[in-house]
Formats: C-alpha cells, sequence, structure tokens
C-alpha cells in the first residue's frame, strides 16, 4: 500500500472514528480513546503531532483531516492554528484553505442533495418564504462573501444551510474565498505558537494588532450582511405581496 493510500485510508477511518464517538459515548469510554467523554481538540492536536512527522506527505494528509473535520463539525479553529506550527503561515495558509474548500463543497452537497428536496416539499405552500429563498439564491455570492468573511456566522454550519437554499455551487465556491483573509492571520497567530500543545491556550502567543484587525473586519462583515440580507428579505416579501395581490 503506497502512501496516498494510507492517507486516504487515515481520512475514512478518522471520519468514522469521529461519528462513532460522537454517537456512542460509552464505546469511546470502554476502549480508553477517551477519559472523560470525546475531546475533539486534544484528538486533533494528537493528528497534528502525527502529520508533523509524515514529512512531505504531511499537507496531504492535514488538507485530508480538515475535510474530515469541517463535514464533521470539529473545530477547525485548531487546524488552522496548528497549520501555522506545522507548515508555517504560506503553505498552512494553503493547506487551510484548499481542505476548508473541499470540505465545505462536500457539507453543501449533502445539504443540497439529502436535506433540500424535504425544505423544497415543505416552502412549497408558502410563497413568501419560497420568494425569499429565491432572492436569496439570485444575490447568493454577495451573501456567501460577506458571511465568510465574518467570524460571528459558524463556517461548519452554515456549509449545511446554504445546502438547502437557492444558491448556486457556483457562488457558493466563489463566496468561500471569503475565508481568505481570516485564515492567514489564524493561521500567522498559530505561527506564533511554535508549539502545537499550546494551542487554543492561554499560554499561545498572540499579536494584539491581528487579533483586533480580525474583530474589525468580522463587525464590519457581521454588519453589512445583516443589512444586506434584510434588504433582500423585505424586497422579496414586498414583490411576493404584489404578485399576490394581482
Amino acid at each position: 500500500m503506497n502512501k496516498f493510500s494510507r492517507l486516504s485510508l487515515f481520512a475514512v477511518a478518522a471520519f468514522a472514528i469521529v461519528i462513532l464517538l460522537n454517537t456512542n459515548p460509552a464505546l469511546a469510554q470502554e476502549t480508553g480513546i477517551i477519559a472523560q467523554g470525546f475531546n475533539p481538540q486534544i484528538w486533533l492536536k494528537n493528528a497534528l503531532e502525527w502529520i508533523n512527522n509524515q514529512g512531505a506527505v504531511g499537507g496531504i494528509a492535514f488538507m485530508l483531516l480538515y475535510i474530515v473535520a469541517t463535514v464533521a463539525f470539529l473545530p477547525g479553529s485548531i487546524l488552522t492554528l496548528g497549520a501555522g506550527v506545522v507548515f508555517g503561515v504560506f503553505l498552512g495558509s494553503v493547506y487551510v484553505f484548499i481542505g476548508a474548500t473541499i470540505g465545505a463543497i462536500a457539507a453543501f452537497l449533502v445539504g443540497r442533495y439529502i436535506a433540500r428536496g424535504w425544505v423544497s416539499k415543505k416552502i412549497a405552500g408558502n410563497e413568501k418564504f419560497a420568494a425569499v429563498d429565491n432572492a436569496v439564491g439570485r444575490e447568493g455570492l454577495k451573501i456567501v462573501l460577506l458571511t465568510r468573511l465574518s467570524p460571528v456566522f459558524p463556517f461548519n454550519l452554515l456549509n449545511y444551510a446554504y445546502g438547502v437554499t437557492g444558491v448556486s455551487l457556483k457562488d457558493y465556491i466563489l463566496g468561500t474565498i471569503g475565508i481568505l483573509p481570516g485564515t492567514v492571520m489564524y493561521v500567522y497567530l498559530g505561527s506564533l505558537a511554535g508549539n502545537i500543545a499550546t494551542i487554543g491556550t492561554g499560554d499561545q502567543p498572540s499579536n494584539p494588532t491581528v487579533v483586533w484587525t480580525i474583530r474589525i473586519v468580522g463587525f464590519i462583515a457581521t454588519v453589512a450582511v445583516t443589512l444586506y440580507v434584510t434588504k433582500v428579505a423585505r424586497k422579496a416579501l414586498n414583490e411576493s405581496t404584489s404578485i399576490g395581490e394581482q
């Protein structure tokens, strides 16, 4: 079995273990994998330590892990910060962006093809809700981009949520580029740690300028997306009302 095959097997096994432990805490306790419930942060840190020893194929292993983590709702912030320690700012940002984007697309497709049909049936008799959904679909690129820029909107949850809206896959992928500024900043903050063990703890070094930049950009994006979505929704509702009165 070559290295790539082993990495693929690792990703599949990791995903299976995550789902199994989340759905059966008793099994996790009995197997000794964890002491007091499943701790995703410790699990991910251990995975980062393993990846750090894989040499040239570590980047592939990391991206596979990030995809699994995104689909399985594991905390991506640990991996993003860890990428800075393991790979440095440039390569770490590239690997995080690729892994997060592919993971986001996978989650979107799950939401689109497993849940979208059910949602469509539910809104079929509600013209106003359907109008808002279609409007969001038409303005999807701007909305996805703004929400990706804001840390207020949870990345993993949004991936599935957008799948049940009218946003096209093309606009969704293009809008996901919005994670890039935050990705670079968080990878940089991770690189300051210099040690995987200190990631996500009070001992992790930080740069106040970068932290405040993230907060300010996030605040502006949050306000912008709130105002924009409100405007789109109000316009859609007015159009729906006008059509219903004719």
